[in-house]
């Protein structure tokens, strides 16, 4: 029932901007933990972002500070994240994750989410 699907990959040149979506169904996002995740090719999964619902609390990998904003639009129950400044080492293909809250692991671990999207790709290359 829980549905994560990820939009807005694409190829992009360095220092470029790009505006990931993930549309979200299936569950109440107010009362959940969501994030993004990413995964370069031969390297593990890692935590991007991530918001909590319930208070509004951020949290962003120290690689992307001061680039990236994640953002949701409460109307339409979609997760944004906005990618600015962009750099080669930001590619991979990007993840939407989902759980109830609370959380028993911090919320830029991947093993603290059960849902998850299908994931798109984003390329950072001249």
């Amino acid at each position: 029932q829980v549905q994560l699907v990820e939009s807005g990959g694409d190829l992009v040149q360095p220092g470029g901007s790009l505006r990931l979506s993930c549309a979200a169904s299936g569950f109440i996002l107010e009362y959940y933990a969501i994030g993004w995740f990413r995964q370069a090719p031969g390297k593990e999964r890692e935590g991007v972002s991530a918001i909590i619902t319930t208070d509004g609390s951020t949290y962003y990998a120290d690689s992307v500070k001061g680039r990236f904003t994640i953002s949701r639009d409460n109307g339409n129950g979609t997760l944004y994240l906005q990618m600015t400044s962009l750099k080669p080492e930001d590619t991979g293909v990007y993840y939407c994750a989902a759980d109830i809250l609370p959380l028993s692991i911090p919320p830029l671990r991947p093993s603290a989410y059960d849902y998850w999207g299908q994931g798109t790709q984003v390329t950072v290359s001249s």
